[in-house]
């Protein structure tokens, strides 16, 4: 009886421990069971090789999520079109946690495609990343600047849709086809032809050039030179070149003499002194109202002058005539100095025969 007992107690222990690692899992786990995740998809025209289920979905370095699903847009939509009519794009869906993303109270701006659409016109874009030097690849979220162009597409995604952007290792693949296209397009075989005829020319050139001669020639030249240097007046240069000196010294003292002098030296206080009572004239009030006064009496002026010039030639006619009157009066008085007290002076006598 005591055996069994021991076996019932044994079994209830071990019930509850495995009651208690449930709870305790359960404890654990529930933040992670009931944590809101949301489901987007993005599209690649271009292989995702390296990119398997369940690989990270990162966002600026970090983890917010993972990939769930890998396959073709053909599968899912376009299906009322032939096959040779659908777009071939690799479909890839990923789960992340919204509140990782940034948004209102955990809720993220993922919750809904108009919020998505907002941030992919900000530039919001997925692309391949490579996991080091492995091969393996992840899914990275983040801006672009300036916004890739959007793969066209005429369906209605069923979960929240980000755009993607060519990965680094594609874009630096296309580049380097571009450039090989680039050198297969060059004409290298004439390329080559017409350098080998420029060198071709050119050494005709040179060989055809007198080296000897022009060796000649700047011999002479250099000799020339020499000669002529030598025949220079040295003595005679350094002679005048000594007295300019001297002339140039004297010159400088007379300068300083002159710029010593007491008068120079109160030439700038003089000319501010004499601005300042210039400019003290100028800001007088009295200055603007004499000019007022004198545009007013010119005013009067050439009003006077102006209305009377008929009056002002008739009185200078009368004043001719008076003068010429008083001249023949004048002329008579002096003939006759008589006849201004007694008039006209008498008739001559008739003489009788």
């Amino acid at each position: 009886m005591s055996q069994k007992a021991n076996y019932f107690k044994l079994g209830l222990f071990v019930i509850g421990a495995l009651v208690a690692g449930v709870l305790v899992l359960v404890i654990i786990g529930t933040g992670r069971f009931f944590e809101r995740r949301i489901i987007i998809e993005t599209y690649f025209k271009e292989s995702v090789q390296g990119l398997d289920i369940g690989s990270k979905l990162k966002y600026r370095g970090v983890t917010i999520g993972e990939v769930t699903k890998i396959s073709f847009t053909y599968t899912k939509y376009q299906l009322d079109l032939p096959i040779t009519q659908r777009d071939r794009y690799v479909m890839v869906e990923a789960q992340l946690q919204p509140r990782l993303v940034g948004g209102r109270a955990a809720a993220g701006d993922m919750n809904s495609p108009e919020n998505a659409q907002m941030e992919v016109e900000k530039g919001l874009r997925l692309r391949l990343a490579p996991q080091g030097i492995t091969g393996l690849n992840f899914l990275e979220m983040d801006y672009v600047e300036p916004p890739p162009p959007v793969l066209p597409i005429n369906w209605t995604p069923t979960n929240v849709y980000i755009p993607s952007a060519p990965s680094t290792v594609t874009a630096i693949v296309n580049a380097a086809q571009d450039i090989l296209e680039r050198i297969h397009k060059l004409d290298i075989e004439s390329i080559v032809a017409n350098v080998n005829k420029l060198l071709v020319t050119t050494n005709d050139r040179v060989a055809a050039i007198d080296t000897k001669s022009l060796t000649q020639r700047a011999e002479r030249t250099l000799s020339k030179l020499d000669s002529t240097l030598d025949n220079l007046q040295a003595k005679k240069l350094s002679n005048e070149a000594t007295g300019l000196l001297t002339e140039l010294r004297k010159s400088n003292a007379e300068l300083q003499k002159t710029l010593s002098n007491p008068a120079w030296q109160k030439v700038p206080e003089d000319t501010a002194a004499a601005m300042a009572r210039v400019k003290e004239l100028v800001s007088d009030p009295k200055l603007v109202k004499t000019i007022a006064d004198l545009e007013r009496i010119m005013g009067r002026f050439d009003r006077i002058f102006g209305t009377t010039d008929t009056d002002l030639a008739t009185s200078i006619e009368n004043l001719r005539q008076i003068t010429d009157n008083l001249r023949d009066l004048t002329e008579e008085t002096k003939r006759y100095p008589a006849s201004v007290i007694f008039g006209a002076p008498p008739a001559p006598l008739e003489r009788k025969p």
